[in-house]
């Protein structure tokens, strides 16, 4: 298990201010579902970097700048939160599914939710009738290879819950497209 805690994550400003995860988290102000399956180890981000790694930088840059406003839960087999900021190892998968249905406790409590992925679901029936059970838009932003079905699909999701769907720049970086969410809403 990484003991690490980004600058600005929720764990970082807890510490800090004295408070628990669990305080610092109520002023998050978007909750990033982020993708860590097999296809994030793929080379094809900018500088040689891995999906994984460059999704790192971009969350670092993130936290860093709109310090304790991110929350993080990552997903593939498994659905991790983490407080630290830190991308956790949770499988080799795209179980959507399992983190929309996790991801409904959240739901319309005035915190934005972006799904962050390079791929398609495992089942992509099941994840679109979770998504149809979400009162708020859930927004998402596709890293991975332009051209692929993981688009195609974000789209369908974005429709039913009324959310925006970005399409990454390159491999692996999305902080642009966060930021987009955060300022303007």
């Amino acid at each position: 298990m990484n003991n690490q805690i980004i600058k600005g994550s929720l764990a970082d400003i807890a510490q800090k201010e004295n408070m628990s995860i669990s305080e610092s988290f109520l002023n998050a102000d978007i909750l990033i579902l982020l993708d860590n399956s097999g296809s994030m180890c793929m080379n094809d981000a900018p500088n040689g970097m891995t999906r994984q790694q460059a999704a790192e930088k971009e969350l670092r840059t993130l936290q860093n700048k709109y310090r304790g406003k991110i929350a993080l839960i990552c997903f593939a087999d498994d659905v991790i939160p983490s407080p630290s900021g830190v991308i956790l190892e949770c499988g080799s998968t795209t179980d959507m599914a399992a983190i929309l249905r996790y991801a409904l406790q959240f739901d319309n409590i005035g915190m934005k939710i972006v799904i962050v992925t390079d791929g398609e679901p495992n089942n992509e029936k099941d994840t679109l009738e979770v998504a149809k059970k979400f009162k708020q838009s859930i927004d998402a932003i596709f890293i991975g290879r332009e051209g692929g079905r993981g688009m195609d699909f974000l789209n369908r999701l974005i429709n039913l819950t009324g959310g925006k769907a970005f399409d990454s720049e390159k491999p692996g970086m999305f902080f642009k497209d966060v930021e987009k969410i955060l300022l303007l809403g």
